[in-house]
């Protein structure tokens, strides 16, 4: 998988986009179970499993584009296609990844990356495109992120270390794809405020937050260690939105830090705001990310059937432009040939034999040099552009 790099361009507002660890021992058979019970059940149009090879090698709309190759370390190729409403269309292509060799661990599982694009801009009130591929059941632990120990469906405290909670936050905003949100438990919670404040975000947005929690006495750590390493400020009792590394002048701390947050299972109306605004800034898109938004564009197989007439007919069109442009060439290369032949038969009187060229001082021996007939000759028959 590529290495982390600067962004250079920002997430299309089309585009819906994950990155994850499955820590189990065969996560492409939990895909497979899942696409096709959705599929039974009408909720998607279609799916296709590929090996990583086979998909490099049958790229249907560009086939010699070696981009849309995942790379030695890819698994498996999904692709899937749904319709949230009537009328609009996802694409969606999930692809999993053995861990970096210098780096693998038993404890590593396997790495998936998942890029969905729809026909209009994409609308958070829609089914994650996760939930397509992954079951949605904590039975399987899919929804961990590339760094180890956070997970999306849950909460997750931060360390007790204050070095550590630095290093956590710092890998979080470089690192993650994902939104962080750090809450700060005023007083220890019961059972209901220890649920995820991220279930009450529609379902889009619900499987791209990360919420971290702060126990009661780590107020002063968690402040020290944002305001340090993010220049944000951590509310007793409250919760701020951690800003990306690359986040523009869009991000501000303020506006996304809320003082109050009740964890007694009531719905933070502010919180639940900001973090849907949140999600409409620009958002930069890793190298990462745009390898897997371009094999989504021009890597995709699963074509519906008018796309294959209207793939045939591209290609029948092509074709036909292509034949058209060799008869031409093959024309003009005849008539060149034409024309070269009629010039010799002139120099050369009709006999097919270049006459001697006349004795130096000889009247007409400038103008009847063989070379110069020839000249002549060809003259005749070039075109405008070439005088």
């Amino acid at each position: 998988m590529a290495k982390n790099s600067t962004p250079s361009t920002t997430v299309p507002d089309t585009v819906w986009l994950g990155r994850g660890r499955h820590p189990g021992p065969e996560p492409e058979l939990d895909i497979r179970r899942n696409l096709i019970a959705l599929k039974a059940a009408g909720v998607l149009d279609d799916f296709v499993e590929l090996e990583p090879s086979e998909a490099a090698r049958s790229t249907v709309l560009h086939p010699r584009d070696a981009s849309v190759d995942p790379g030695p370390s890819a698994r498996r190729l999904f692709e899937a296609r749904w319709r949230p409403v009537e009328g609009i269309t996802v694409r969606a292509q999930l692809t999993t990844f053995d861990p970096p060799p210098a780096r693998r661990k038993e404890s590593d599982g396997v790495l998936w990356v998942l890029a969905a694009e729809a026909e209009h801009a994409w609308d958070a009130r829609w089914a994650s495109p996760a939930t397509m591929f992954w079951p949605d059941s904590d039975r399987v632990a899919w929804d961990q992120d590339t760094l180890a120990g956070l997970r999306v469906r849950t909460t997750n405290h931060l360390p007790k270390d204050d070095d550590a909670v630095r290093r956590l936050l710092r890998d979080c905003t470089r690192q993650s794809w994902y939104i962080h949100l750090v809450v700060h438990e005023a007083m220890t919670p019961d059972a209901v405020g220890q649920r995820p404040l991220a279930a009450f975000l529609p379902p889009s947005l619900r499987h791209r937050v990360i919420e971290h929690r702060a126990t009661p006495d780590q107020a002063r750590i968690a402040d020290f260690a944002m305001k340090r390493e993010l220049d944000v400020r951590m509310p007793r009792g409250g919760a701020v939105i951690l800003p990306t590394s690359q986040q523009g002048s869009g991000y501000d701390a303020a506006r996304y830090t809320v003082q109050s947050v009740f964890l007694d299972g009531t719905q933070p109306t502010e919180l639940l705001d900001r973090i849907r605004e949140f999600d409409t800034l620009p958002r930069p898109l890793p190298a990462e990310a745009e390898q897997a938004l371009n094999r989504l564009r021009r890597g995709w197989h699963l074509l519906t059937d008018a796309e294959e007439l209207a793939h045939a007919q591209g290609m029948v069109t092509r074709y036909a432009e292509a034949l058209e442009d060799m008869t031409r060439s093959r024309d003009r290369y005849r008539e060149a040939a034409e024309t070269a032949h009629a010039a010799l038969a002139e120099a050369t009187r009709g006999n097919g034999v270049v006459p001697e060229p006349p004795a130096s001082g000889t009247p007409g021996a400038a103008d009847g040099a063989p070379r110069s007939a020839l000249t002549k000759a060809f003259g005749r028959f070039r075109g405008p552009n070439n005088k």
